[in-house]
């Protein structure tokens, strides 16, 4: 049914006019102090031996270092640059070649031109030595103590290679703990490139700048600034709003009146009611400035009652990975693989600690998980409670509490920073039960079970409200469709689809959830009809180009994949991509290998390494359950 992969010259000479020519020439070519003078050299024929252009390699760099000799001797120096207490003997020539600044002063009818001394302002003598160094030999020396009065001198004389050496030395210092302040300095000094890089750093690394000085010392222009921006890079938005209240905590009595304007920047409608709840009544900067309370009162009213996000999701810029888990192929699978969207390639990760199908999976807070399922491999057949984490970062499972009761072909979901786990089977006994699971306390708890028990079943969240969809309950497939409301820990019925389907892939995509395939009892769907939860109607829209059950679906950049899946005879690596503007389904990427009862979810962000304190009192090994 459901069923479970990198030439040398040549020298010659024409015609007896050309003889000694050559001969010349293979004299030349024996002589081995002659010889490293032609590697010196280069030429350029033009027509015939009797017209060549030699162009001497070192020329310049002997020029200038015979240039360098003779200023440190003060020898035909026609300027001294006083810098401070320092003096710095030099050739106009030299200086005007080297800097826009200086050919200004000397060639530009200005009073300098006619000074043998010029005193300089605002530049140490530490860098100008520097900097008339590089003016002579094309050398520049950047460490960490000069690099900021390096960049100010090259910057106030215009010398645009040492500009570049000095943010090609900054960009690969950035740290947590210097890229605002790294930031600041390109953008005094107008070096965009290095302004933005660092500005990337910065989003990139959101959770560990938050926690430096620099992060303190931001204004609330720049504050405000930062935490608008689509790509931050953070797990959730309570990462956001914990950063700000640390800010304003900083200097309170300065800050708390600009709080309110701050906290619209953040975007609270992706925080939890629960959370929500807690700041409102614990919170003591909230205590005292009402207007944020009630902002933050009126989100909490909208999401508890289920309202569409004004707001969008951040999209961090960061490699976009959907990772499979395990699945069925002949037997269970162990593997982990990542289709990276960017350059269309899939790529093998840390194999799963046991062999799963059927299991379910889902992006939390950084982690993939990987939940229930059951071991079908020669010599071992069981459903399984098992859940593991993975952590991208570190290529590495760990196991987490199993849940309350084995669950095979379960569905997961993600709703308000917790992961449920719906329906399934342990052997012959099909649930209605729902269990979720807390990440931060390692502890699954129950909550209301579904109406109906559900194998097989597709699950989806919209607008925090979790739907289970489909399934078989032990008899017959199923069209039913519920929607549990985590404020009330109910379940209600809804629409029913137009077709009755277990082992469908379901995933939303805006207001609306798509189920994908599946099987109706007879064979295996091709079919693909959608649910919206506004209006409660479900229609049809375009099929794919295979039927098959048992496959995985994702979203990714606001298009659905399809991926492998059982045809009734085959297990199935095809990979189909819906396109809802267009109701278009086109090819993909293939996987690896056929399989089917597999595990799928996207990933936005890179974890912090800060994600680790989530393996607290987790061991490497436990016997299966």
């Amino acid at each position: 049914m459901d069923g479970e992969k990198d030439c040398r010259r040549q020298k010659g000479a024409q015609g007896s006019s050309h003889q000694a020519h050559s001969n010349a020439s293979n004299s030349l070519s024996v002589s081995g102090e002659e010889a490293d003078w032609e590697d010196a050299l280069s030429t350029e024929k033009h027509g015939d031996l009797g017209d060549m252009t030699f162009c001497m390699a070192n020329y310049v760099k002997e020029a200038m270092k015979m240039m360098f000799m003779m200023r440190t001797h003060h020898m035909l120096t026609d300027v001294i640059l006083e810098v401070g207490t320092e003096l710095f003997h030099a050739h106009k020539v030299i200086l005007a070649a080297a800097s826009p600044y200086f050919k200004a002063m000397f060639t530009g009818g200005l009073k300098e031109c006619e000074m043998t001394r010029v005193k300089l302002q605002g530049v140490c003598p530490t860098a100008m030595a520097r900097l008339m160094y590089f003016m002579y030999t094309g050398e520049i020396r950047v460490t960490e103590i000069t690099v900021c009065s390096l960049l100010s001198a090259a910057t106030m004389f215009q010398v645009t290679n040492v500009i570049d050496a000095c943010c090609v030395f900054l960009e690969r210092q950035l740290d947590p703990t210097n890229a605002i302040g790294i930031a600041n300095f390109a953008e005094q000094h107008s070096c965009q490139d290095l302004y933005h890089k660092a500005n990337q750093f910065i989003v990139q690394h959101f959770n560990q700048i938050c926690q430096e000085e620099e992060f303190l010392q931001l204004s609330a222009i720049q504050l405000v600034s930062l935490v608008r921006k689509d790509e931050l890079n953070v797990q959730e938005e309570r990462e956001v709003y914990n950063a700000v209240l640390k800010w304003v905590k900083y200097n309170e009595e300065a800050r708390r009146p600009k709080m309110e304007h701050i906290l619209h920047a953040v975007r609270c409608q992706y925080l939890t009611p629960n959370f929500l709840r807690e700041q409102m009544k614990n919170c003591d900067v909230l205590k005292k400035v009402p207007a944020c309370r009630e902002y933050l009162a009126q989100i909490f009213k909208d999401l508890t009652l289920h309202k569409k996000p004004v707001v969008k999701e951040r999209t961090p810029n960061t490699p976009r990975v959907i990772y499979i888990a395990g699945g069925f192929l002949k037997h269970s699978l162990d593997v982990l693989e990542g289709y990276n969207a960017d350059d269309k390639s899939w790529t093998q990760h840390a194999k799963l600690i046991v062999p799963r199908s059927g299991l379910g999976g889902a992006f939390l807070k950084g982690m993939f998980y990987a939940v229930g399922g059951r071991n079908n491999s020669p010599g071992s057949r069981y459903d399984s409670d098992w859940v593991d984490r993975y952590n991208p970062v570190t290529d590495q499972w760990r196991p987490c509490s199993p849940m309350s009761v084995p669950r095979n072909r379960v569905g997961v979901a993600v709703m308000d920073g917790l992961l449920y786990a719906v329906g399934g089977s342990a052997g012959a006994e099909y649930h209605n039960s729902v269990e979720c699971y807390d990440p931060d306390q390692d502890t699954w708890t129950s909550v209301k079970p579904m109406h109906i028990k559900r194998l097989g079943v597709g699950v989806a969240v919209v607008n925090r409200l979790l739907y289970a969809i489909g399934g078989f309950d032990g008899k017959e497939r199923l069209s039913s469709v519920e929607c549990y409301h985590p404020e009330n820990d109910e379940w209600t019925m809804v629409s029913t689809m137009k077709c009755s389907r277990s082992g469908a892939g379901v995933a939303s995509l805006g207001q609306y959830i798509y189920v994908i395939g599946g099987y109706d009892g007879n064979s295996q769907l091709n079919s693909v009809e959608r649910y919206d939860t506004e209006r409660d109607v479900w229609e049809y829209v375009s099929n794919v180009s295979i039927a098959r059950s048992a496959l995985s679906v994702t979203v990714l950049d606001g298009k659905l994949y399809a991926m492998g899946g059982y045809d009734g005879a085959t297990f199935l690596n095809i990979v189909e991509i819906y396109d809802p503007v267009k109701d278009q389904w086109i090819q993909g990427v293939p996987m690896t290998s056929g399989r089917s009862g597999h595990a799928s979810a996207v990933s936005y962000y890179q974890c912090p390494m800060h994600c680790d304190h989530l393996d607290h009192n987790i061991t490497l090994e436990r016997p299966p359950s």
